[in-house]
């Protein structure tokens, strides 16, 4: 009951109804050019919008970044001063080529509306824009949602129910997490111009791209993970988990540091939202949205020529006098539970033991940075550490193994230390990416220091091939790299260090910030090229069951579950509508359905209209019996042999079912494991080819986990004459009018084409109203054919969703 077709003449209009069947269905804009003519056609578009999106007047184009954090700290050192200082760890240079609007957190507490205004100005001057949050809604946001619930789940910390078991204030946090994201996106939405791209970041702002689509739908957004994605089975674990995939979801593109996360995302989404995995995303109710890898990187240049700087050669100098030809490993980290520091400080202390010999020659100094100060569990952290080094240090003996600096150093000191140590301890377990061993491969160019890398860091894809790669929960293979890595003969060395600083050097962070925004238009681009809106701009906002004509249930049947859904009930929004359109004397309605009989009486008995069940095959007004427009000689004796292969699959397929129709059976397992019914289907397609329909006259329609068998020649396309005709002869009229609108197969595409012939023929103005004459009078300006939920359709244009169908039905005159 999902696809409409409006035909009006000069005394009616009439509504038809059709099935809907999710398919995807290449469109026809590129009909009749070879492959090669369409590709080239293809890059034409990606260039005319990847010229860096330059307005005429040549101007950059303008980037909101959104973030939790501004790239500024601000210090208040007045009733209307404030001191800012740039974040060391910010992509403020990355983005240098745009023309940057930072959105974020100001992540200090201003109660006075004196010092916001005065706040606000300084961060102007930047380019930053504050958004202000008090200290109650961030310790539920940030404090709680962000770090104590998402953060230790995307890093496989621990069984989010152990820390619900804690935590009794879930609701309240995850409340204050979409208040949060809604501040937001009225901050974006206020200072939005046309054209801008908005790139949101990380865990913090989930919700923000539906925020932001639902206000604008044309906004182009995309939205970037900067921590790793977790596998299924510990994603599902939390009780959130639909919402903020669909949120994230309604983003043009989301990005990922490496293919490991993009496939854990794809494959949770297909798995819990029950979403078809193309090769560039998700197809979410006929929305692409793109799932790009994009790996980052540093400014490789910015850290070659602090090397050349006269302070940084004499503090060079005088650390090597230091260091009185020890060796020195160098490990910097952020005071983090998941940067493994308590285990390569005990893989430390097992080398020491088993290699006496290099007591007093090598030196560890870890220079771990405070931080998540406020969160509970990591206000364990420190003490804890200090225990371990304390522990290892007295147990060595002088002098000290282990130089522990729990301190942010400025920027010169940080690559004076990297550029004289011997080896980088970088082992995480578990992390997005790490900019500090890429720091290192760059001012490691005369040095040729060997990097020990965990192969759970995100950075193993980039460096891999030069690293020393370790399980940084393994403390004996630890152990044993820092001795390899500290006996490396220098050929070997240089080997491994040329491998990574190619890596390094050609790709920046200007690069990887310019793919993710170059993705963007890209994807972009290619929506407006196959998504053509319908004339009468509707808003577009988010709806559950991707239907035409269907109500609202959410994905995979919410609300009831997969029998509600089976149920198949009118959406309640279009009930007082189609009142209102079949009681009109100038108003047929028709439905056409490949649903049964009893679905259609059980919808629509109490309205004023034509009913056409199976593809038209039966036919009835709501106030006289059903008849058949079925041709004598329709074969259906293979029916039997079909059903028993679809019954063996249904035995064999948890939540799968099948529907028995008077002209079609339909295999069902949208509801079943997607990868594993997928895999069903494609056996029961091979039994069905090999065995019962071999030979017989059939068609067999593949859908978005559906498969159906019906007799050749049964689509809503074949039958649409004779609908009509049938309704002519009793209303004795002809139309002059078509609007048509669905969501189905392309096996029943047909009907579009039904009506575009209609418009080709050359056309009297008078005919009788005899059987053989048409019943249609259609012209360029009176025919609208629109897609709902499917891109790549022949129709002419699109709807979005059901309930932008509701708003196009209120619309009409």
């Amino acid at each position: 009951m999902e696809l409409e077709l409006v035909i009006r003449s000069n005394q009616e209009l009439a509504i038809l109804v059709l099935d809907r069947q999710s398919h995807h269905m290449s469109g026809n804009k590129y009909s009749g050019l070879t492959r090669l003519e369409r590709l080239m056609r293809e890059r034409e578009l990606r260039k005319s919008i990847n010229s860096n999106e330059e307005a005429k007047d040549g101007s950059r184009q303008r980037l909101l970044v959104v973030a939790n954090r501004l790239p500024f700290s601000a210090i208040r050192k007045g009733e209307e001063q404030w001191q800012l200082k740039m974040d060391a760890e910010s992509f403020v240079t990355a983005l240098q080529e745009f023309d940057v609007r930072w959105i974020g957190w100001a992540d200090v507490n201003v109660p006075d509306e004196t010092g916001k205004i005065a706040l606000t100005k300084a961060l102007a001057e930047k380019r930053c824009i504050p958004v202000f949050l008090d200290e109650a809604i961030v310790h539920q946001y940030n404090n709680g949602y962000c770090e104590n619930i998402l953060w230790p789940l995307f890093h496989y910390l621990e069984d989010p129910q152990e820390g619900l078991a804690t935590n009794h204030n879930y609701q309240a946090q995850f409340d204050a997490y979409k208040k949060v994201n809604k501040m937001f996106a009225d901050v974006v939405n206020e200072h939005y111009e046309e054209g801008d791209v908005v790139w949101c970041n990380d865990y913090q702002l989930m919700l923000l791209p539906e925020y932001l689509k639902r206000h604008n739908y044309n906004m182009k957004v995309g939205w970037f993970l900067h921590t790793p994605f977790p596998s299924l089975e510990i994603y599902r674990t939390l009780a959130s988990r639909s919402e903020l995939l669909r949120s994230v979801l309604a983003a043009d593109l989301v990005g990922f540091y490496t293919y490991d996360y993009s496939t854990n995302f794809t494959s949770t989404c297909a798995h819990i939202l029950g979403l078809e995995v193309t090769p560039k995303g998700l197809e979410d109710r006929g929305k692409l949205t793109r799932v790009a890898v994009v790996p980052t990187a540093i400014d490789p240049d910015q850290f070659v020529r602090v090397l050349e700087i006269p302070q940084v050669q004499e503090d060079m100098k005088k650390l090597k006098e230091s260091l009185a030809g020890r060796k020195m490993i160098l490990g910097f980290d952020k005071l983090d539970m998941m940067k493994g520091i308590p285990q390569q400080f005990s893989a430390f202390k097992k080398f020491l033991e088993e290699n006496p010999s290099w007591r007093g020659k090598v030196v560890l100094l870890q220079i771990s940075v405070p931080t998540r100060t406020d969160v509970p569990e990591y206000q364990k952290l420190p003490s804890q550490v200090h225990e371990i080094v304390g522990h290892i240090n007295r147990s060595i003996g002088t002098p000290v193994p282990i130089i522990h600096l729990e301190q942010m150093l400025d920027y010169h000191t940080m690559c004076t230390l990297n550029a004289v140590a011997d080896v980088a301890l970088v082992i995480p377990c578990r992390e997005g990416t790490n900019l500090e061993c890429y720091k290192f491969v760059a001012l490691q160019e005369s040095n040729k220091g060997v990097l020990i890398l965990s192969k759970c860091a995100g950075a193993v894809n980039s460096l891999g091939a030069g690293a020393i790669l370790v399980n940084p929960l393994d403390i004996t293979e630890v152990a044993a790299s820092i001795g390899d890595a500290l006996t490396m003969i220098a050929k070997e060395r240089e080997m491994r260090h040329q491998h990574n600083f190619k890596h390094v050097t050609s790709h920046s962070s200007q690069q990887w910030a310019a793919t993710f925004v170059r993705k963007l238009n890209e994807t972009i681009v290619e929506a407006q090229r196959r998504t053509r809106q319908f004339p009468l701009l509707l808003p577009m906002k988010e709806v559950g069951f991707h239907a035409t004509l269907t109500e609202p249930i959410g994905a995979l049947g919410r609300r009831g579950g997969q029998i509600k859904e089976m149920e198949r009930k009118l959406h309640p929004d279009l009930k007082e509508l189609l009142k209102k359109l079949s009681e009109d004397p100038k108003t047929t309605v028709v439905v056409l359905s490949g649903s049964d009989r009893n679905i259609l009486d059980h919808n629509f008995s109490d309205y004023n209209m034509w009913l056409a069940a199976e593809y038209g095959m039966f036919l009835r007004h709501t106030g006289g019996e059903w008849m058949t427009t079925m041709p004598e000689k329709l074969n259906t004796k293979w029916d039997e042999s079909v059903k028993r292969v679809f019954e063996y699959f249904t035995e064999r397929t948890p939540r799968s079912h099948f529907e028995i129709r008077e002209i079609s059976l339909v295999w069902n397992y949208k509801y079943a494991d997607i990868q594993f019914g997928n895999l069903q289907a494609k056996n029961l397609l091979q039994h069905l080819c090999t065995g019962p329909i071999s030979n017989a006259s059939v068609n067999v329609v593949r859908g978005s986990r559906t498969v159906e068998v019906r007799a050749v020649g049964v689509t809503k396309g074949a039958t649409i004459g004779r609908i009509l005709h049938e309704i002519v002869h009793n209303k004795c009229i002809r139309f002059d009018y078509v609007l048509c609108i669905g969501h189905f197969l392309s096996k029943d595409e047909d009907l579009y084409g039904y009506f575009e012939r209609q418009l080709q023929s050359k056309m009297p103005t008078k005919t009788s109203l005899h059987k053989d004459s048409s019943v249609l009078d259609l012209k360029g300006d009176n025919y609208f054919s629109c897609s709902v939920d499917l891109n790549g359709s022949s129709a002419r244009y699109q709807l979005v969703s059901s309930d932008d169908v509701v708003t196009l039905l209120k619309k009409l005159p």
